[in-house]
């Protein structure tokens, strides 16, 4: 008997500025024709100044979050600083990669500000590419578009955090798998994090 796959969606963007580090991505959550949320969290922190995004399943990067969490924790307590963003990705590459014949079925951005802004895409088995943008997920076509369009180097966080919302709700009224009537941003700067919610009522 031939089991159906189940198709899952969702839309989720980077953006490195220059004085910070943006990440959003809407907040429905699908199962093949199925929408079963609006509001589902697909930012998820690991620590005060780095945060991850996903695509693909969902428990698997709770499960990988709550790993990289309580290794940020151990390397605190043990070197008395915090772990960098790309010791972190590297971290997380090496996970993925250890676990490439029963793969997570993921596909992760990681950003933060920890020395210094710093953004990077992994593949589900453990790719790593350090990025100036990026974006992940069904939408990702479209939400890549917009970035490019708009993206200059040296811009502000408030212009990146102004573009990843205008890159995830386009790709949200394009992909049927993307929702485009919330939308979740997450900045980093210096200053430390900031998780919000922005909502369109069209």
């Amino acid at each position: 008997m031939n089991i159906p796959e189940k198709k899952t969606g969702t839309t989720t963007v980077g953006i490195k500025a220059a004085d910070g580090i943006v990440l959003a991505a809407d907040t429905q959550a699908s199962l093949d024709h199925m929408v079963e949320t609006l509001n589902i969290r697909k930012i998820l922190p690991i620590t005060d100044r780095i945060a991850i995004t996903t695509a693909g399943s969902v428990g698997d990067v709770q499960a990988l979050a709550r790993t990289l969490e309580a290794q940020a924790r151990y390397y605190q307590f043990t070197w008395g600083k915090p772990m960098t963003t790309r010791a972190m990705a590297n971290l997380l590459s090496n996970i993925l990669n250890e676990n490439k014949w029963f793969p997570y079925m993921v596909q992760i951005l990681i950003g933060g500000y920890v020395d210094e802004p710093t953004l990077a895409s992994l593949d589900a088995l453990g790719g790593l590419v350090f990025e100036k943008y990026t974006a992940t997920g069904s939408g990702s076509p479209f939400a890549i578009a917009i970035i490019e369009d708009g993206y200059k180097d040296g811009m502000n966080i408030d212009e990146a955090r102004g573009l990843a919302i205008r890159a995830v709700r386009t790709a949200g009224k394009r992909d049927v798998y993307t929702g485009d009537r919330k939308v979740q941003v997450v900045t980093i700067t210096k200053d430390g994090m900031k998780d919000e919610f922005v909502e369109f009522k069209e």
